[in-house]
């Protein structure tokens, strides 16, 4: 167990290394590799994207968000799960997971992105316009 943090540590800097040509790709580690940036790329700007809606809304809406975040997390792993089950076992698990989750987060980000650029008045939009 105290060998599982390093592990994962170095594990995480390899495939950062060998995502740093995207362009250039060869091998499926590669295309692996790169895949795993990419969602680590996606899953930053949604963190951002949130934080930044957290900000504007009331203390209510802040919970509902966080429950909300938690419920969209669940469905997204449950379906990336499925989507890449066609490849468990494969070495192209990793690869079809991480674009599944790419893509969802990215879907999430446009989602959330779309709430803090309401029209005022909109009363399907739950925060207020930015100021």
């Amino acid at each position: 167990m105290k060998y599982t943090l390093p592990v994962i540590a170095g594990l995480m800097l390899t495939q950062t290394a060998l995502a740093a040509d995207c362009g250039n790709i060869q091998t499926q580690q590669e295309m692996n590799a790169c895949a795993a940036a990419e969602y680590q790329k996606a899953d930053q700007n949604l963190n951002e994207t949130y934080q930044a809606i957290l900000q504007r809304a009331t203390p209510q809406q802040r919970q509902l968000l966080a429950e909300a975040e938690q419920a969209w997390i669940r469905v997204r792993d449950a379906d990336c799960k499925f989507v890449s089950s066609g490849a468990v076992g494969g070495s192209a698990q990793a690869l079809v997971l991480n674009q599944c989750l790419t893509d969802k987060t990215r879907e999430r980000i446009n989602f959330l992105s779309a709430l803090t650029q309401c029209d005022e008045g909109d009363l399907s939009c739950p925060l207020p316009p930015d100021n």
